[in-house]
């Protein structure tokens, strides 16, 4: 008998192929009610392989890792009847690869290249910072750190964004739709994970939270992936109340393994004053009239 419920054992393939085909609905697919009990949620492995056009052995093989090998058009084939997304599609292809001959990857980059930091420290007007593959914050400019967090208060190890966001109560309290923002975080880190599997850092900190957040547990497990894209986040600040803004990806060429994210409002909307007004109010720290302070609080 078959079951969503297994564990992943390092079959990123074939973890990924069970979650997806328990997330589909056979009824939107069309398929006929053969009036056989589901035991589990989602496509049995015989409907999978009859969409697919292979064999239910070979599905088995596949997602119980005993079979390393996968063409492009099987693959192609088993992503169009899951109905994957582009990001899902080129995730199952990621994982396909580094289940046949995984390179020796290097750490992702941790050295900001001088220029870049001159860049950000000249963004006075649009908070930013540069993240690494694991979204460890490696450098920010004084409006990243009045609208997030004072990474520089931070101990290194706690210079990420998906750990601040899943272990830090005065982070999370930032977002007004915490859940949406948080499994977001876990599809990125999902991706990159697929991408880079021999990554220890990256690994130490799935294993954190997973142990740490049930939540960030619960999602890890769903498989969704999701690469760059266009985003909009709204904020709720101690300081500027609420405010959305556009999140900025930029890829640096001289370290692809980091980018830089800048934070940007729509030209004369509220989140713009508001931004302005917070940019302004960090720049002069002496002149404002004095806050009450918040305790930030860390989970334990």
């Amino acid at each position: 008998m078959e079951s969503h419920g297994e564990s992943s054992s390092g079959n990123e393939l074939g973890d990924f192929l069970r979650a997806r085909r328990a997330a589909l609905d056979p009824h939107r697919l069309g398929l006929p009610d053969d009036g056989r009990l589901r035991r589990v949620p989602g496509l049995r492995r015989e409907e999978l392989a009859q969409l697919a056009h292979v064999s239910i052995d070979y599905v088995v093989r596949l997602e119980q890792g005993r079979t390393r090998r996968v063409s492009r058009p099987v693959l192609d084939a088993l992503a169009d009847a899951l109905q994957l997304a582009p990001d899902e599609r080129a995730y199952l292809f990621t994982v396909a690869d580094a289940t046949q001959v995984t390179p020796a990857t290097r750490p992702g980059g941790q050295k900001v290249d001088g220029q870049l930091r001159q860049l950000l420290d000249g963004m006075h007007d649009i908070p930013a910072m540069v993240l690494n593959r694991r979204m460890d914050v490696l450098a920010w400019n004084r409006g990243a750190a009045a609208l997030l967090t004072d990474f520089a208060a931070l101990p290194p190890v706690e210079r990420n964004l998906i750990r601040l966001t899943f272990l830090d109560d005065a982070y999370r309290a930032l977002y007004a739709d915490w859940p949406r923002a948080a499994r977001e975080c876990v599809a990125v880190l999902r991706m990159e994970a697929g991408r880079h599997p021999d990554d220890q850092a990256l690994s130490a900190l799935v294993g954190e939270l997973t142990v740490r957040d049930p939540d960030f547990r619960t999602w890890w497990a769903d498989h969704q992936v999701r690469g760059p894209r266009q985003l909009a986040k709204t904020y709720h600040h101690p300081v500027i109340g609420s405010v959305t803004l556009d999140v900025q990806q930029f890829s640096v060429d001289t370290q692809p393994d980091q980018q830089l994210v800048a934070y940007t409002a729509p030209p004369d909307s509220p989140s713009q004053e508001a931004l302005r007004f917070l940019l302004q109010w960090s720049a002069h720290p002496t002149d404002r009239p004095d806050t009450p302070a918040t305790e930030r609080g860390r989970r334990d």
